[in-house]
């Protein structure tokens, strides 16, 4: 019985793939029965035509964001006003004048020295270009977003729509801390783009970025988000950057990234290049998130100015060396080294060597990433911090308070380089904790670098105090020499550094 079912099943299945042969071989349809010979090449270009219709349907995306976004981004001419009499301007007519005039008549020379040329009038000027870039529209009456470096110096801004027409703009605001600006233009009735959230974005998504490379009107260019949340790259005090390898160049800055849902979610700002006399497209260019954009642009247009969020930490980077002698065993986060008086974090309950790995729900994966989420929450909102202390995890609230002009949340960022120590230090004295700024006895002054060594690559220069000597505090070169002596036989010291700035910081110096 057993064999006799086994028997039946065995028949079904062969009869079912002998059904889906014949009706591949069915609805190919061949003319000839030799043609059944050719059933192979038919599979192979079926999954070659299916291969070209998705990279049509993609191609169909692009074009489809290309045309609904396109009227939304504009292009944007800048210029400055000079003196409309060039100094070096000829008395003559043209470069032979002189000559002609000169050997025709003997008396030319008389009249050569008695002609002068006309002094520059001050109040006669004339604009000349000096720059270019994008924008896109953030509303219908004629709100309009770019970077701050591309208005900065611009006494005239001229905006150029997608249909031809060109408008006079006014600078409404400029935050060159993140470089945005926002500037409008007398009209209505403009095509706004729609701003996505660039919390959500993921690397490997498509995007398109569109603008005015080199003069060149509404240029298409796709790609992929390669990496978020880019700092340290010494382009702005406040970095967050989404990197793209979508062809960005010079004259691209201002103009929108955006996601295949047809949503801006940054802003386009640099590019990476070797050739800073000739930068180009090399397949790393930098975008603003769109969040970001949109704090710094709320703010423009309300009040023409930014605030900023303050907690009055001071905070680093973690590493592992730097976790080993603190005894910590995170290494991302962003770690306390110092905490203002009477400051929010202070008032919150925050302490030196405090790690924050949460703000408001966000992951900390570093200090300029903790920098940047303080600094776009708005002054008076509280919001809650997740961080290890001796290795246990803790919930804070704190009030977010207002960045003051100067200082508030500091970080420092090292290298890493592995070399010898090298330094030269002494007592800080009444005379020179008033020229350096320090308070005496506070510390020892770093008064030589040795080039090369491990502290000159790491960082420390001369003028900054050294505060602490592997979490012991030293207040003279005594102090100093003798938690030195204590740390023989080890790899490396931890010293604690605080500069002219007022910012405190560790540095892990090697020692092999």
């Amino acid at each position: 019985m057993i064999k006799k079912i086994k028997s039946v099943v065995l028949l079904g299945t062969l009869f079912v793939l002998c059904g889906f042969v014949l009706g591949g071989y069915f609805s190919w349809n061949p003319t000839h029965p030799k043609d059944i010979l050719k059933f192979p090449k038919v599979l192979a270009q079926s999954n070659i035509s299916s291969g070209i219709e998705a990279a049509k349907s993609l191609g169909g995306a692009f074009a489809h964001i290309a045309e609904n976004t396109s009227e939304g981004v504009v292009s944007i001419s800048v210029e400055k006003e000079v003196s409309s009499i060039n100094p070096f301007q000829s008395p003559f007519d043209s470069p032979f004048d002189f000559f002609f005039r000169f050997f025709d008549d003997e008396d030319m020379w008389q009249k050569y020295k008695k002609r002068q040329p006309p002094k520059p009038d001050p109040d006669k000027k004339r604009n000349i270009p000096i720059g270019a870039g994008s924008g896109f529209v953030l509303s219908e009456d004629g709100y309009i977003v770019t970077n701050s470096h591309v208005v900065e110096k611009a006494d005239k801004i001229i905006v150029k729509l997608s249909n031809g027409k060109e408008f006079p703009a006014k600078k409404i605001g400029s935050d060159p801390e993140t470089d945005v600006a926002l500037i409008k233009i007398d009209t209505n009735g403009l095509r706004a783009l729609t701003l996505g959230n660039s919390d959500k974005i993921k690397v490997g998504e498509w995007v398109v970025a569109i603008g005015n490379p080199f003069g060149l009107e509404h240029t298409v260019t796709a790609g992929i988000i390669s990496a978020k949340g880019r700092g340290n790259l010494n382009i702005v005090d406040y970095s967050d950057f989404i990197q793209t390898d979508a062809a960005i160049n010079p004259g691209n800055s201002g103009g929108p990234l955006i996601n295949l849902e047809g949503e801006v979610i940054g802003m386009n700002t640099a590019i990476y290049s070797t050739n800073r006399f000739a930068p180009g497209y090399m397949g790393v260019g930098f975008a603003i998130p769109i969040n970001m954009v949109k704090y710094v642009v709320n703010q423009l247009r309300d009040t023409g100015s930014v605030e900023r969020g303050f907690l009055g930490v001071g905070i680093q980077n973690l590493d592992p060396k730097l976790g080993e002698w603190l005894g910590i065993k995170e290494t991302q986060g962003a770690l306390v080294t110092e905490v203002q008086k009477d400051s929010p974090a202070e008032k919150a309950g925050i302490k030196k060597e405090d790690v924050i790995i949460e703000f408001n729900g966000f992951p900390v994966t570093d200090a300029p990433s903790l920098r940047n989420r303080v600094a776009s929450t708005k002054p008076g909102s509280r919001a809650k911090l997740v961080l290890i202390r001796n290795g246990e995890r803790k919930e804070i609230e704190v009030e977010v308070g207002k960045k003051p002009t100067e200082g508030g949340i500091s970080v420092t960022t090292e290298e890493g380089k592995r070399v010898e120590l090298g330094i030269s230090v002494q007592n800080l004295t009444e005379d020179l904790a008033k020229q350096f700024g320090y308070t005496a006895g506070e510390g020892v002054l770093i008064t030589e670098v040795e080039p090369g060594s491990p502290a000159q690559l790491k960082g420390v220069q001369e003028g900054t105090l050294i505060k602490e000597v592997n979490r012991i505090p030293v207040k003279n070169v005594n102090e100093f020499e003798e938690a030195l002596k204590n740390n023989k036989g080890k790899d490396s010291v931890l010293l604690k550094i605080k500069n002219e700035k007022d910012s405190e910081y560790y540095v892990v110096i090697p020692l092999n």
